[in-house]
């Protein structure tokens, strides 16, 4: 049995929240998943007086997108971000600093022990934070029709195809899917994106497996697949690095200490 155990994804319809269950599973489980859709977090973005002061240094990207409905994503996203983190680490959302790394991985700028994923696909958003490791999310609409002879060939491992091919053909697209978008959340959680081969990993009954179909049981890793929205997938890869399990996620735990004595130290 895996040791990592992955949060069930929480409904929040708007910055206000319901947030307690996300404070409460990043303690309890070390990881924390958050849904919504961009449409409900719309209007937050249209009447908020803080936009500016709350998108921080992503706020000139926001003013630079031409495509409104580009840019209000773009900044329902980063609330988003900013809200469920700010939720975790019980600060204000416009006192953290989001910045990126290379690829365009976000992360909280001065936080050394909150790692970042987000997702999303049509009118859905998912974001998923860890305090133990590495954290991957990938959303794909339930009914995406998928090929599956290209799969196969490309994506799926033998093992897979072959595991693939001895179910009932009524429930292979389903499967597919879901394989799919855990080779999604796990390339993710490594930061690599589509640049790794997914042939080269694969999934049996919800665990990492080699090629062949070898189950890898260092329990290092923890897998789910939840339904989202009611018409939605999301998959997530949750990794145990051996940090602090200690259950205390506020600012003055989380915050990198030569950060923190940065903000504290008094101005000459």
């Amino acid at each position: 049995m895996d040791r990592v155990r992955c949060a069930v994804p929480l409904h929040v319809s708007r910055p206000s929240g319901p947030w307690p269950g996300v404070r409460e599973n990043l303690s309890q489980l070390g990881n924390a998943l958050v849904c919504t859709t961009w449409s409900e977090w719309l209007p937050s973005v249209l009447t908020t007086r803080r936009l500016r002061e709350l998108l921080g240094s992503d706020w000139q990207r926001y003013r630079r997108t031409p495509d409104a409905v580009v840019r209000y994503r773009f900044a329902a996203s980063r609330l988003l971000i900013k809200y469920t983190a700010a939720a975790a680490l019980a600060v204000p959302p416009e006192y953290l600093d989001l910045a990126y790394r290379l690829g365009g991985r976000p992360y909280l700028r001065g936080f050394d022990q909150i790692e970042l994923s987000l997702s999303h696909t049509g009118d859905l958003m998912a974001v998923g934070l860890s305090r133990i490791g590495r954290i991957g999310v990938d959303v794909e609409p339930a009914d995406r029709p998928v090929r599956l002879e290209l799969l196969e060939t490309q994506v799926f491992t033998p093992a897979e195809a072959r595991e693939l091919a001895e179910l009932p053909e009524g429930e292979r697209r389903a499967h597919a899917l879901r394989l799919w978008t855990l080779k999604e959340a796990y390339s993710k959680a490594l930061g690599q994106g589509l640049r790794f081969g997914f042939k080269e990993f694969g999934f049996s009954g919800g665990r990492l497996s080699t090629p062949d179909g070898s189950v890898v049981t260092d329990g290092e890793w923890g897998f789910a697949t939840y339904p989202a929205m009611d018409r939605y997938l999301l998959s997530v890869a949750c990794h145990d690095a051996g940090l602090s399990t200690a259950g205390d996620t506020s600012v003055g735990t989380m915050l990198d200490q030569g950060f923190m004595s940065a903000m504290t130290a008094e101005t000459p």
